[in-house]
């Protein structure tokens, strides 16, 4: 058969399927639905917006945690501070301009998930990883990480050791069974350090452990040393290494389903990345709006008109430096070298200094 006959016999089968359809719908075809009058008036269902349900409301609700020494632990008067805690303020600085129009909820590890999804709070907080399957299946969305966190090591200040390198022919306590175990059997096989491992039963029996002098150093995830660490007689005589033996990159989550509160979450942490990169503070933002640098203007809404494209006033991110800081100056406060948990910033700094930090711009 020639290429020609075969087009020929190809447009004759079309036109025939053709036919029958429209003879079809003719005189047996199923009719299209009649829409009745009240149907084709009714106005569509609206979704009231995350961030005019907190406006509303006229405070911010963040779940937190009541007990995570550095980055949200509840006073004895009520209130909450910390690394997480001033996020938190961020946002509702971002939002009413006022970074104390907030509410944390505490909530278990168990509790947190569920108490976002059915709405108890607008946004999560609380040393929370990101993972593939919270991102997804759970239904949440993160925004960008602001502690990369990880499998760290706990060692005494007096004993000189300062790189993973230090603990060939040491001990290390660590929970039995558990992914700090194999993390760190691991690493220190892949580098040729030998070490012993004294094995605990759980993670609440490392710092006994380690405090009892059976060991050299602990291992857990750096946030778990934080706690630890502070709960020692002498919590400045311990530090923890630089060294990250596995990812665990925390930050703020919220609900699927409303781009623009997930736009808002996500640009307030942005500006605190971006303010310590151009160098903006607490201190010196009013002094900063008189900057010549257009990148400064525009982060502190003397020029565009970005805080529109969020809902929110335009000198949403002046308020969120001035009333909170910027990253660096919130990690200084809670993490850094004036406070007894003292976390070297690592990968936790800005990515002109060689950290993971990094802010689209604004524009």
């Amino acid at each position: 058969m020639t290429f020609s006959r075969m087009k020929l016999q190809l447009a004759a089968m079309l036109a025939s399927m053709v036919l029958g359809i429209a003879i079809a719908a003719c005189v047996g075809g199923t009719p299209d639905p009649v829409m009745s009058a009240s149907e084709e008036t009714a106005p569509a269902q609206k979704t009231v917006s995350t961030l005019q349900t907190v406006m509303d409301r006229g405070h911010l609700i963040c779940i937190g945690n009541p007990s995570a020494p550095g980055f949200s632990v509840r006073q004895a008067d009520g209130s909450f501070t910390g690394f997480d805690t001033d996020f938190c303020r961020a946002v509702a600085a971002a939002v009413f301009g006022d970074a104390g129009k907030f509410e944390i909820r505490p909530a278990t590890v168990s509790e947190r998930f569920a108490m976002l999804a059915a709405g108890e709070a607008d946004v999560l907080i609380r040393n929370t990883t990101n993972t593939m399957s919270r991102d997804t299946d759970l239904g949440g969305n993160f925004a960008p990480t602001i502690f990369y966190d990880g499998q760290g090591i706990m060692v005494r200040a007096a004993d000189g050791i300062h790189s993973l390198e230090n603990l060939e022919g040491r001990s290390v306590c660590v929970a039995v069974g558990t992914t700090a175990e194999f993390n760190l059997a691991d690493v220190m096989a892949a580098r040729g350090i030998g070490y012993t491992p004294v094995v605990v039963d759980t993670n609440d029996e490392i710092i006994t452990a380690y405090a009892e002098g059976r060991c050299d150093a602990t291992t857990t995830d750096k946030s778990g040393l934080v706690g630890r660490r502070a709960g020692l007689p002498d919590p400045a005589g311990h530090i923890i290494l630089d060294e990250t033996l596995s990812k665990v990159p925390l930050g703020p989550m919220v609900r699927h389903g409303d781009d623009q509160w997930y736009d808002l979450v996500k640009w307030v942490v942005n500006v605190t990345f971006l303010a310590e990169e151009l160098g903006v503070t607490s201190a010196n933002a009013d002094a900063m709006k008189d900057s010549s640098d257009p990148n400064i203007q525009r982060l502190l809404g003397v020029t565009g008109e970005f805080g529109s494209f969020i809902g929110v006033s335009n000198d949403w991110a002046y308020n969120v430096i001035a009333q909170v800081g910027n990253y660096g100056e919130i990690y200084d406060r809670h993490l850094g070298p004036g406070t007894r948990h003292h976390i070297p910033r690592g990968l936790n700094n800005s990515w002109v200094n060689g950290g993971l930090l990094y802010s689209p711009p604004i524009r």
